[in-house]
């Protein structure tokens, strides 16, 4: 005899039949966005083409996603020295964000930031920043002007676990909790802080230290961008409603190394375990499978979309490598002031 579902797999599985279908396929394009341009990314450090190192997102595609889906375009995000991903799904165009990688005039920062320090106010992206935890007192800063402002707006600040080790976080936490702040902290716990397990240098449980400051703290399954989604938006939601902030830690795991250089993993995690998460939680198949099953796609429409990430890429990929380069007289430009204001 077939067993029936549990209340809870029922009640998931129509709440998230009850939002439009193309609002699911767009998250799966936008998830597929992500892992083709990061895939080419890698292949521009390896082809020698991109100067320095890029830190990929591959694998945490569901978290960006699934969080920067329930934000306004005014909303606010910041974001960490792993961004592309936050980047992309707030609306940033791949185009430029080759162009800063590559160093040329059309990109984000005029090619002067680079990999970790892509920003666009356009859509609302304050910036990466290369310093771990660098950008919450940005993120809170701007949350407490959006209340100030009487704007409405939330802003959502991203950042690995890594910076649980960082005190200001716990600074800005703390302002935050007290001012009821709408802003809402994003730990993606992808497992490995550069090369260490988390847990050889985490004490406790993480939801115990957003508590500690009366933050509404929750977990969800990193992977499972139905999940992310519907949790944020409910999240994002309360703090729009003057409800204060939250913390939502999604457990995640990135495939490939803490850099584009880190390629023998294997002194600090196996190949076992990579090819395990690769091949059983995978964000985008999981996404896709559930499309298929609900009848809400099929193969057709699912290769359709891929073959057209796929072309976006490769134009964006052709723009970037024909741009030019900055004039080297603005060197000094757009650093701290223009000159001629000095």
């Amino acid at each position: 005899m077939m067993s029936t579902p549990g209340p809870k797999i029922r009640a998931e599985r129509s709440g998230y039949l009850s939002i439009d279908g193309e609002q699911w396929l767009h998250m799966y394009r936008q998830m597929l966005r992500i892992r083709r341009f990061e895939e080419q990314v890698n292949e521009l450090y390896l082809s020698a083409k991109m100067p320095g190192l890029a830190h990929l997102y591959i694998g945490q595609e569901a978290v960006a996603v699934g969080v920067c889906e329930a934000l306004r375009r005014d909303d606010y995000i910041t974001s960490t020295h792993r961004g592309h991903g936050h980047c992309l799904a707030k609306g940033a165009s791949m185009d430029r964000m080759f162009a800063e990688l590559l160093g040329k005039a059309p990109g984000y920062n005029r090619g002067k930031g680079g990999s970790m320090h892509i920003a666009d106010p356009d859509t609302g992206n304050l910036g990466a920043n290369a310093i771990v935890a660098g950008a919450v007192g940005i993120a809170t800063g701007a949350a407490f002007s959006a209340k100030m402002r009487g704007t409405n707006q939330v802003v959502v600040c991203f950042f690995g676990e890594g910076a649980l080790g960082q005190g200001v976080l716990y600074e800005v936490m703390n302002m935050a909790s007290l001012w009821k702040l709408p802003i809402l902290y994003v730990c993606e716990n992808n497992l490995y802080t550069e090369y260490t397990p988390y847990h050889e240098v985490l004490a406790g449980e993480i939801l115990d230290r957003p508590r500690a400051f009366g933050l509404h703290a929750e977990a969800v399954d990193g992977q499972d961008v139905r999940e992310v989604y519907v949790t944020a938006q409910r999240l994002i939601e309360r703090a729009r409603a003057g409800e204060g902030p939250a913390f939502l830690l999604c457990n995640t795991y990135r495939y490939y190394g803490h850099h584009v250089g880190d390629i023998d993993r294997s002194y600090y995690r196996s190949r076992e375990e990579e090819e395990r998460w690769k091949n059983e939680r995978d964000p985008i198949r999981l996404l896709g499978s559930w499309l298929l099953q609900e009848h809400l796609a099929d193969e057709r429409v699912l290769e359709m979309i891929d073959r057209e990430v796929r072309e976006e890429v490769e134009a964006a990929l052709a723009f970037a490598l024909n741009a030019p380069y900055p004039d080297p007289d603005e060197v000094r430009r757009h650093v701290y002031a223009d000159e001629a204001q000095l």
